[in-house]
């Protein structure tokens, strides 16, 4: 067996509501947590967000979840990290999880940038001596300069996204769990981001990633889940799932995403890389 794997079976994970008379604070709860309003086996009324998930991730998997806000996607990342435990069925999680839910997490409004990336690092599984090692290189990412000796608090979002991401992407996890919050920064920092976040995915072990920008997905990931009402409704490649979700021009762009990443690769390839595989197709 893999010593990196997720397995789930038949796992719900549900909310009480105690007050069950209150019909507002019913709506205001399912209106938080997207799912469905059930009663469970001790007849208490909940909410069910995730329902009869049944999942099994191996080293080497890369999953990307779509779905609408509320749909039960971040819920699931929260079940494989071991945040929520099924209150019904089974999840069992092999290897070091690196949850990457909100990149502010960790971080202290009072403290210096280089503080932060310690506390950051050390709030993500990494030793202090592993982040001190790598403080100069996610400085350098970053490109903040002098602000990282100034308090987190006199930085811009954007700032304080580009130092996150700096430590986020400089750990090598063995299941990587990452719900997108990267978008207050420019483009040309986006694109050098993006580069980076590949480099990670390539270092982790599994990774299943929530997203709303399917251009990011096809980057990141080879296979889907489309995630509704707290079930899985459909799972499959990138590109299928997708046009399932979104409809026929979300899945074209999808697939000239993927026509261009076979470009791009084919056209990095040694001739004696495409050679060998010639030799392979033909033997």
């Amino acid at each position: 067996m893999s010593r990196v794997s997720i397995e789930t079976r038949q796992a719900w994970v549900e909310f009480p509501i105690f007050d069950a008379k209150s019909r507002s604070l019913k709506k205001a709860f399912l209106g938080k947590a997207g799912g469905a309003i059930g009663r469970n086996q001790s007849d208490v009324v909940v909410v069910e967000a995730l329902r009869d998930i049944t999942l099994s991730l191996k080293e080497g998997d890369r999953v990307g979840l779509v779905g609408h806000n509320g749909a039960g996607k971040s819920t699931l990342l929260r079940l494989l990290s071991g945040i929520y435990e099924p209150s019904r069925g089974s999840a069992r999680i092999r290897g070091r999880v690196a949850p990457v839910f909100d990149l502010g997490v960790g971080m202290d409004p009072e403290i210096s940038g280089y503080e932060n990336i310690i506390i950051r690092g050390l709030f993500l599984g990494q030793t202090r001596k592993q982040m001190l090692a790598k403080i100069d290189e996610i400085a350098e990412f970053t490109e903040l300069g002098e602000y990282l000796q100034m308090p987190l608090r006199t930085y811009s979002t954007g700032m304080r996204v580009r130092l996150a991401m700096g430590v986020v992407t400089s750990i090598d996890p063995e299941i990587l769990l990452l719900d997108e919050g990267i978008g207050a920064v420019d483009a040309e920092f986006m694109k050098k981001a993006r580069l980076r976040l590949q480099e990670l995915v390539a270092r982790s072990g599994i990774l299943v990633f929530a997203s709303h920008s399917n251009e990011f997905l096809a980057q990141l990931c080879d296979s889907a889940l489309w995630i509704d009402h707290g079930q899985i409704r459909l799972r499959g490649g990138i590109e299928e799932v997708v046009r399932a979700y979104e409809g026929p021009d979300a899945g074209n762009h999808v697939a000239t995403v993927l026509k261009e990443m076979a470009a791009e690769r084919a056209a990095t390839e040694k001739p004696e890389d495409s050679a060998r595989e010639l030799e392979r197709n033909n033997a």
